[in-house]
């Protein structure tokens, strides 16, 4: 499987990478906040804007137990249900945002962390469904997802290789036809040194799928650098700014870091190309200034070329370089002055 599509766009082999702008928390409880930034992402030029569907209770449940306490990180001191309290984009505000990505013109679709949520985001048709790497593990969720027969899209961060084959398993046993793998680190943020993109060649060639990355990490480096070893999908948390403090804001990247990462993964994209060893079109108004061998004295008619009478310089009007040692010692048959290109026309014998 090498190209899918959502809502009308070509997803994989031949085609530039598909750029997702992940909402995720950073709306900060503002419904205001939430549809500026798919206004924003559309302005930037990214091919979709993606949610989160969950409340704190269908994540987990309000206890203090140590079990759900977070220490360390980006949300120390919160337990879980406090995190997605603060982090949920509410139930009743998706098909505000859906209807108005469509009236911006913007993909929408989200990714959904129960069954519950998958029902919603069917009655508001959404395209695609996409499996957040710590549900990866969760194969009942896979499976209704798959079962929808829309394209299901699963970050792989944290999972193995077998928990890997076990999600693409039950995702292709219940009917899902178009599959993408996204290779991701599951750190917030991610560090650089162990974004290991080798493995997104690695994920299509065992898988046979689409794939591409969900990059955790600051800045565009690493998304723009995964177009080269394959990446046809990439999808980055965004926010209107990091000043405006969230759960997700700190690994988030503003609107002027998302239009260079549409820009630049489209130059990635286009950049690569094919192998060729043909000469290019704007190549061929140089091709001239090559070296070549020129007279660079005046010699007569009969005489013999000497090393000081020819020399290997630009523009490339003459014999190509290689030919060098084949006109020493050669008469010619005509006078010729200085600046006189060596053709085999003007050499005797």
């Amino acid at each position: 499987m090498t190209k899918i599509c959502i809502a009308g766009s070509f997803i994989g082999e031949g085609e530039k990478p598909y750029i997702v702008a992940e909402l995720s928390a950073n709306h900060n409880g503002s419904l205001d906040t939430a549809l500026k930034t798919v206004e924003m992402a559309k302005n930037a030029g990214a091919d979709a804007i993606k949610l989160q569907t969950y409340t704190a209770d269908t994540m987990t449940i309000d206890c203090d137990n140590d079990d759900f306490q977070i220490n360390g990180g980006l949300w120390d001191g919160y337990n879980l249900y406090q995190l997605y309290r603060w982090a949920q984009t509410p139930f009743d505000w998706h098909q505000a945002l859906f209807e108005h990505a469509k009236e911006v013109g913007i993909t929408c679709f989200s990714t959904p962390f129960d069954e519950s949520a998958i029902e919603l985001l069917e009655s508001l048709e959404s395209p695609a469904y996409k499996i957040a790497s710590f549900e990866l593990t969760d194969l009942p969720l896979i499976a209704r997802a798959s079962k929808t027969r829309k394209p299901i899209i699963m970050s792989t961060g944290m999972a193995n290789l077998s928990e890997i084959t076990d999600a693409v398993e039950c995702a292709r046993d219940n009917e899902c036809n178009e599959l993408i793998l996204l290779h991701c680190i599951s750190a917030y943020p991610a560090p650089v040194d162990q974004a290991n993109l080798a493995t997104i060649r690695d994920l299509q060639q065992k898988f046979n799928c689409v794939v591409g990355l969900s990059d955790h990490t600051l800045g565009t480096a690493v998304a723009v650098s995964s177009v080269a070893l394959g990446a046809a999908f990439i999808e980055k948390h965004v926010t209107l700014s990091r000043d405006e403090k969230g759960p997700d804001s700190e690994f988030s990247i503003e609107p002027d870091e998302l239009a260079r990462l549409c820009t630049e993964t489209s130059d990635a994209w286009r950049a690569i190309g094919t192998a060729s060893y043909e000469l290019k079109k704007d190549e061929q108004a140089n091709i001239k200034f090559r070296r070549s061998l020129y007279f660079v004295q005046d010699i007569k008619a009969g005489e013999i070329i000497t090393r000081d009478h020819v020399r290997r310089i630009r523009p490339g009007f003459g014999l190509p370089p290689k030919e060098w040692c084949n006109v020493i010692g050669r008469r010619v048959k005509q006078s010729v002055l200085r600046g006189t290109p060596v053709s085999w026309e003007v050499l005797d014998g």
